[in-house]
């Protein structure tokens, strides 16, 4: 066993050792503490300064750290040795208080807490201070990350056996077939600052657990609401929806006709549209008017953005648009969106 040092961890000091057979435990950076001979050196520190006549120069001091080297007890060594179990399990114990003081503030109520604000916490609590990266990189350990909050409504049982039997009817699909898919969807952007950039920590693959999912507002102020659609190869205009909420019959005057049909006509009767249950989608008049135009309609199960791949282009479109905004000297509020119908 030796430590990470920079010399000891040369090409020709591993080469030498693979040459002489001789095996290196690996051994954690920066843990000076759970080395052993830690101890004897201090120790030995001590053993030099109860001599009565202490060393006047650096060849007396060396002379005297040999003689007190061959003087140490064996049964010391020994003892220090064995006692490594000990030092590994104080080193998992503190994790594990330092953890449990870390995890106290992330519970199922509170899971927007900052790391800077458990870190905060945690100084207070213990009076020892952390920083924010060994927060999030105790948290990491313990299984939580930290992800954007699902913006949606919370799933019932129901909803979520539709998404199940949905996702066993189309997981065989083939690109071709996917290809004939015009995936739609519209989305609000508004000047909010703070519901699309808060984080939460949550465990891997628990998006839709009701303390990880944030209440979807339907009523952002200085909003924009923009529709658009995407397929394997080509997309639709963007449409900016003027003032007021989409109907149903805004919706077809404004999105079927001009935009849907336009698509229905360059790629033929294999065209399926795919759009949400959302209330103005669902009218008697939008179903007549894709009856007329020949436009085939894919079933989706309630309550499933995620499933949708044009919500990573929201959020892509977002990202972007934040991003310049935030070059920009000048003060700006950051963009916000706000998924599905606002």
């Amino acid at each position: 066993m030796d430590d990470n040092a920079r010399p000891h961890r040369t090409l020709a000091i591993e080469e030498l050792l693979e040459s002489e057979d001789i095996t290196r435990m690996d051994w954690p950076a920066y843990s000076l503490d759970l080395n052993s001979i830690e101890h004897v050196w201090e120790a030995l520190g001590r053993r030099i300064a109860a001599r009565l006549h202490h060393p006047e120069n650096t060849q007396q001091l060396k002379q005297m750290l040999i003689e007190e080297w061959a003087l140490l007890p064996q049964e010391m060594l020994h003892q220090l040795v064995l006692s490594m179990w000990r030092q590994c399990e104080a080193t998992i114990a503190k994790y594990d208080a330092c953890r449990r003081q870390i995890y106290r503030p992330i519970s199922k109520r509170n899971r927007r807490t900052t790391a800077q604000q458990v870190a905060k916490q945690f100084l207070a609590a213990s009076g020892k201070q952390i920083s924010r990266k060994t927060v999030a990189r105790c948290l990491r350990g313990g299984g939580l990350y930290a992800r954007r909050p699902v913006v949606c409504v919370p799933l019932t049982r129901q909803h979520r056996t539709a998404r199940l039997q949905w996702c066993r009817e189309h997981h065989n699909w083939t690109e071709q077939d996917w290809a004939c898919v015009l995936f739609s969807d519209e989305s609000r952007f508004s000047l909010s600052s703070d519901c699309r950039r808060q984080l939460i920590w949550r465990e891997s693959g628990a998006a839709y657990r009701p303390e990880n999912i944030q209440e979807k507002d339907r009523y952002p102020t200085c909003s924009i609401m923009v529709w658009a659609g995407i397929r394997i190869i080509g997309r639709t205009r963007l449409h900016v929806v003027a003032n007021g909420t989409m109907t149903g019959q805004r919706y077809i005057d404004e999105v079927l006709l001009p935009h849907v049909r336009l698509f229905r006509g360059a790629v033929g009767d294999k065209l399926v549209f795919m759009d949400d249950n959302a209330t103005c989608h669902r009218t008697l008049a939008v179903q007549d008017c894709l009856d007329s135009e020949g436009i085939q309609r894919l079933v989706w199960p309630a309550h499933s953005p995620d499933l949708n791949p044009i919500e990573n282009v929201w959020m892509l479109w977002e990202a972007s648009c934040w991003s310049k905004l935030s070059s920009d000297k000048q003060e700006h509020p950051h963009p916000c969106t706000h998924r599905g119908m606002g």
